[in-house]
């Protein structure tokens, strides 16, 4: 309301976030390997990983404390209802599973907060080191590398895959937590009603055996729908560069034709996406029902009792 923002308003990012100071140590790690004689696609995330490996650390722990937390859930529930049907373990057994509720839901939040933040945090700092990586990398190109590498290319780079590798951390700790709430799950589970667990799990390497080949089919989608973003991204980008050419020989409308073209091309791969993603959300969310439901009916063939606190 006061006045109009100018860049001295806005304060300046910690030193270790800005991505002169990310990108030092991104180069650094890379000239130990060229010293090394290693030089690749490897040693660009070995590099990467090794600049991070502290935060990486962090939100891994972050996640841990997170699936143990949110998995001691069901224990306590167990745990109430005996207590309620007058299974009382030790006196004042319902002050102490309300406190140890309270605290394993505190301790839920709260990790969670820090897992995304710190991956967040990791996945600004690596494309704040590619996109850095890239500018510089742009002024040692040859006359014959650019005609290889045309301005639109290096823009995707930088506003496309830079930015998909950035997701990659928040990403990285889902697969290993997972499979750890899985077991974890399934542990309980088998305390809880003992055999009926195995049809259960049945199902559950069923349903990743069917979503195996819909992932399959999503990678390719996505590989499609990415080359035809950066098919459109280059023809748009090198259009605005050369806009005084293209002005010059009256060659809007045929390039304003060429990326429509593109652009539809882009519109078909989005839609083939999308239906799949449709597809694996149906089967992935309907996951748990159908193991429920097979969960109860193995209990009533296998003449298992169903208490309420097992169910």
């Amino acid at each position: 309301k006061e006045k109009t923002l100018e860049d001295e308003d806005v304060p300046l990012l910690r030193p270790q976030d800005r991505a002169e100071t990310c990108y030092s140590l991104f180069k650094d790690q890379l000239n130990k390997h060229e010293r090394n004689k290693i030089c690749d696609q490897s040693s660009i995330l070995r590099s990467l990983v090794y600049c991070q490996r502290k935060a990486i650390v962090i939100s891994g722990l972050f996640a841990l404390v997170k699936i143990v937390t949110l998995s001691s859930g069901p224990v306590f529930l167990y745990a109430f209802i005996d207590l309620s049907e007058g299974k009382e373990v030790f006196k004042y057994e319902g002050y102490a599973l309300t406190a140890g509720l309270f605290l394993a839901k505190c301790l839920e939040s709260l990790a969670e907060r820090q897992w995304f933040f710190w991956t967040r945090l990791i996945g600004l700092q690596v494309q704040s080191s590619l996109t850095a990586a890239i500018f510089k990398k742009q002024f040692r190109l040859s006359n014959a590398a650019k005609h290889i590498h045309s301005s639109g290319e290096i823009m995707n780079y930088v506003t496309v895959d830079a930015h998909k590798i950035g997701e990659l951390p928040y990403y990285f700790h889902q697969i290993w937590t997972t499979g750890l709430q899985i077991g974890m799950a399934l542990v309980i589970m088998f305390y809880a009603i003992g055999q009926a667990t195995f049809p259960a799990l049945v199902v559950i390497v069923l349903s990743m055996l069917g979503n195996s080949p819909v992932a399959k089919l999503q990678h390719k989608y996505l590989h499609q729908l990415m080359v035809a973003q950066d098919r459109m991204l280059k023809a748009i980008t090198e259009a605005l560069a050369h806009m005084k050419v293209l002005k010059f020989y009256a060659w809007e409308t045929h390039f304003k034709d060429i990326i429509g073209l593109l652009r539809k091309e882009e519109w078909k791969c989005l839609v083939k996406v999308q239906a799949q993603k449709g597809y694996y959300m149906l089967l992935f969310w309907s996951t748990p029902i159908i193991v429920s439901a097979v969960t109860f009916w193995s209990c009533y063939l296998l003449n298992i009792p169903l208490t309420t606190s097992s169910a």
